[in-house]
């Protein structure tokens, strides 16, 4: 007899999902393109040329909350840095109307793996945002897509909070002084000639206001002792800010180089205030990341244990860490957990002779006993015109529901265009 699903145990319910699991496609990363084509997923293209389209970075709201519209971003030109007087057009697409685009605005504050920011404002079914440049400095627009009704906040934003009522952000002109791609052309740094500036670091926004702080120095975070080096000689910067689920603290890169040398990464975390900051991994190789929880980030980095791995970091200056996903996601890529956390979102750079970039799901629910495992979501082809700062990356992005996923390809012959992929059929 079947037991009532109210006395189900977790152990039950592990092995049924486990039991489920086989069922589904398990490839090997270095799987060919043709192997068992008719197992993956549905995907199409949504939007399509002449122009070119894409989103940007895996850790922003694509969807509003309904699913129905998904933000993107239009240019007519690739294969160069984007220049001071280069306008892409912001708009969204409707999936229920046969994937119209509707434009909502324009922006010259922009970079190909970035875009503008452009997001969803969390807590709001009709708001987004987006930087853009306004004479002498970079800026916000936030728009609401039903009334039209438009206002600008005279400073630029990163991440938002989960309740959508502040932001941070990195100095954008240090950051495109010091890794051109990620920040924007058109303003020079005015510290460019100073290693770790006291008025240069992380800000924050009120979105209500638009009134801006900053809350941690480069400075201050520079003085920080580093046990693999002396950084007194680097240039410092900051980049790569993510604000954690229940927004008491934010999670920041600090990078450094040296003359002739891009230097090393570390990651701290910080409350919301900027105080009580943490060096949470000082491996100097920490690259994508997201928050599980309030007090987890799964992270790429170095670790003696495993070498390059995803790992669990604890919110603590030497706190635990575990190793994740170790055989089935054994390359850097951009990871993002479905709601519920029982899935991982994650993509590969392009791989073998083909340049075949693989978005996959990894199965954290049963991932304990053993049987976790890697379903491909599909195996797209970059062209090798596709490189450095304007390459092409998936960057995969889900839905609220967690039933579908958007990523940036160029594989269709149309230049790099966004594709939704229905998962709906895997995650249940």
């Amino acid at each position: 007899m079947r037991k009532p699903i109210g006395r189900l145990t977790r152990r039950d319910l592990l092995k049924t999902a486990a039991a489920a699991i086989p069922a589904l496609p398990h490839l090997p990363l270095h799987a060919a393109d043709e192997s068992e084509p008719a197992k993956l997923p549905p995907v199409h293209a949504i939007t399509r040329g002449p122009k070119f389209h894409w989103f940007g970075y895996y850790d922003k709201l694509q969807f509003d909350p309904s699913c129905r519209y998904v933000l993107g971003m239009e240019v007519d030109f690739e294969h160069r840095s984007p220049r001071p007087d280069d306008v892409i057009r912001i708009g969204m697409v409707d999936l229920r109307d046969n994937d119209r685009w509707i434009e909502l605005g324009q922006s010259r504050a922009w970079c190909w793996q970035q875009g503008c920011m452009l997001q969803w404002r969390p807590g709001s079914k009709t708001e987004v945002l987006w930087n853009d440049r306004q004479g002498d400095r970079f800026v916000c627009h936030v728009l609401d897509v039903k009334t039209r009704q438009r206002r600008t906040i005279p400073h630029p934003i990163y991440t938002v909070s989960p309740d959508g009522r502040w932001a941070v952000a990195p100095d954008f002109r240090r950051v495109q002084d010091m890794r051109p791609g990620y920040g924007y052309a058109g303003l020079a740094d005015p510290h460019r000639d100073v290693a770790a500036p006291e008025d240069s670091g992380v800000f924050r926004i009120d979105l209500d206001s638009g009134r801006r702080e900053m809350i941690v120095s480069l400075a201050e975070v520079a003085a920080l002792p580093y046990p693999r080096g002396d950084l007194s000689k680097a240039k410092h910067y900051f980049n790569h800010l993510l604000i954690n689920p229940d927004g008491t603290r934010l999670e920041f890169l600090h990078r450094w180089g040296f003359p002739n040398w891009r230097g090393a990464t570390r990651m701290l975390t910080a409350a919301k205030d900027g105080s009580d900051i943490r060096v949470v991994d000082h491996s100097g190789r920490t690259s994508h990341f997201i928050w599980r929880d309030p007090s987890h980030i799964l992270a790429w980095s170095w670790h003696e244990s495993h070498r390059d791995a995803f790992y669990l970091f604890e919110d603590k200056t030497g706190g635990k860490v575990e190793v994740v996903g170790r055989d089935v996601m054994p390359h850097n890529g951009h990871c993002s957990y479905l709601p519920g956390n029982e899935w991982i979102l994650n993509d590969t750079y392009p791989q073998g002779p083909g340049r075949l970039q693989r978005p996959y799901l990894y199965h954290v629910a049963t991932a304990a006993d053993g049987t976790g495992q890697r379903v491909p979501l599909g195996h797209f082809h970059l062209p090798p015109s596709y490189t450095g700062e304007s390459r092409c990356d998936l960057h995969p992005r889900f839905s609220p529901d967690g039933r579908s996923v958007v990523i940036d390809s160029a594989h269709g012959g149309n230049g790099r265009q966004m594709h939704l992929i229905d998962v709906g059929g895997i995650v249940g």
